[in-house]
């Protein structure tokens, strides 16, 4: 039988963990690779085909993570301020120091840091929030990461934009040049329900519905947030969205740390998906969001980091098994949460909160070569008894091996091929030098 030619086949991986709706795994198996997608995949795959060929033994393949919530460039804050109250954190840190720095340099520097961190423990695609997203758009296009990117608009001037109307105005220019890329996914980012009026919620809505882009927006993170729209509007912030008309299939929610009981029901109804940010929220001392109720009622949950300023890194593998043992521990039980369903949160849950559950989030023949090889030939992660166990209770993102993003290789052998890591350590004493300027 003649081979057929492939662009790369990644073989004798130790167990391929799919993720599919049936959550198919292989064992001793192969994934070949062309045109950016998975052509085959399965045993003895390698014998049929011929191409570029990177044998993985002692190591387990899996899509490649999904970090539904960040904002890359604050690696640049990353620690700044920590161990205060999030008032003080943010009034006398995070906005001065935003208010002094934040450029297209700021956000370009601080991005690629973020990215260098993300391929390096397996993340292949990103939802980001911040200012000067053309900064972090032309990071992406250079490296080769996916990024679902929106300009956070707010009612009161910000290093973006002046008024809530010329933040729209942007963006509607961003989607309009980006709209058709590969890697660069155009989004909406109204900031929250308390610093975005009914009618910037509802114009920002109505950009996301004609140009069927995703809205992103904080929702229900702080009790705080809560008592103050509980206060302006009469009702809770997801009850608010609902009467507003913004909660959609369309809607991605990060944190929903305090949903009421009729609030998660209206999340299920209206198709509302949900980024959790475990780290962030605990670090802040925000609370912890009511997961297992949410998956329970069928609200689909994905997993993101928020900025480095406030968790302090992008390791979504670190984040995955935070969330696992959290809940566990709330709830006192340890069946919520398992190791599959905290997997699916950061691969195809995820995919299906950023729209694209057709294209990635699963290791299927058609979809994008999004891939991830974790090292299992380690003494802390052995022995194996359950991949899907030892992923996200004995694994960390340094574990990370290969990094595939559509068919190409962007980590390999545990170092990051697409970015230099002393030119990105020089930006970061760089900028460490000058926001330590602000304090003294």
């Amino acid at each position: 039988m003649a081979l057929k030619p492939a662009d790369l086949i990644l073989t004798d991986i130790d167990f391929i963990l799919t993720m599919d709706e049936n959550l198919t795994v292989y064992e001793n198996a192969d994934i070949v690779i062309k045109d950016g997608k998975i052509l085959d995949i399965g045993k003895d795959k390698k014998s049929e085909y011929f191409g570029k060929t990177v044998v993985c033994s002692g190591k387990v393949a899996l899509p490649g993570f999904i970090n539904t919530h960040t904002h890359a460039a604050m690696t640049l804050l990353r620690g700044y301020g920590s161990d205060n109250p999030l008032k003080v954190w943010l009034e006398e840190y995070i906005w001065p120091a935003e208010g002094k720095f934040v450029s297209y340099e700021f956000v370009y520097d601080g991005t690629q840091i973020a990215v260098y961190e993300m391929l390096r423990t397996g993340t292949t695609t990103f939802v980001d929030m911040y200012f000067y997203e053309n900064a972090v758009a032309d990071v992406i296009r250079q490296v080769g990461i996916r990024g679902v990117l929106s300009t956070g608009i707010l009612d009161f001037p910000t290093p973006g934009a002046k008024t809530p109307e010329e933040g729209i105005r942007k963006t509607v220019e961003f989607i309009e040049e980006y709209k058709n890329h590969s890697y660069v996914i155009p989004a909406i980012g109204p900031h929250a329900p308390y610093t975005c009026s009914p009618d910037t919620l509802k114009r920002a809505f109505e950009v996301s519905e004609k140009y069927d882009v995703l809205f992103h927006i904080h929702v229900a993170e702080t009790e705080f947030e809560v008592k103050t729209i509980s206060e302006k509007y009469g009702k809770t912030p997801v009850k608010h969205l609902d009467s507003v008309g913004v909660l959609s299939e369309r809607t991605l929610a990060a944190h929903m740390v305090y949903p009421t009981k009729e609030e998660i029901e209206i999340l299920a109804k209206r198709g509302v998906k949900v980024s959790h940010c475990p780290e962030s929220n605990l670090k802040l001392a925000s609370g912890v969001a009511p997961v297992p109720e949410m998956i329970k009622a069928g609200v689909t949950v994905s997993m993101g980091t928020d900025g480095t300023a406030s968790n302090d890194d992008l390791d979504i593998i670190g984040e995955v098994s935070t969330a696992a043992k959290l809940h566990k521990g709330i709830k006192k039980d340890p069946t919520v949460i398992n190791a599959k369903e905290a997997l699916l949160m950061a691969t195809r849950w995820a995919a299906e909160a950023v729209r694209m559950s057709d294209k990635i989030g699963s290791l299927e023949i058609g979809k994008y070569a999004d891939i991830v090889l974790i090292d299992f030939s380690q003494p802390h992660i052995n022995p194996v008894y359950d991949p899907y166990t030892q992923i996200v209770y004995s694994s960390k993102g340094c574990d990370v091996d290969t990094v595939v993003i559509n068919g190409e290789i962007k980590v390999l052998n545990k170092k990051v091929l697409v970015i230099d890591e002393k030119e990105i350590m020089e930006k970061a004493k760089k900028w460490e030098e000058k926001v330590r300027g602000l304090k003294t």
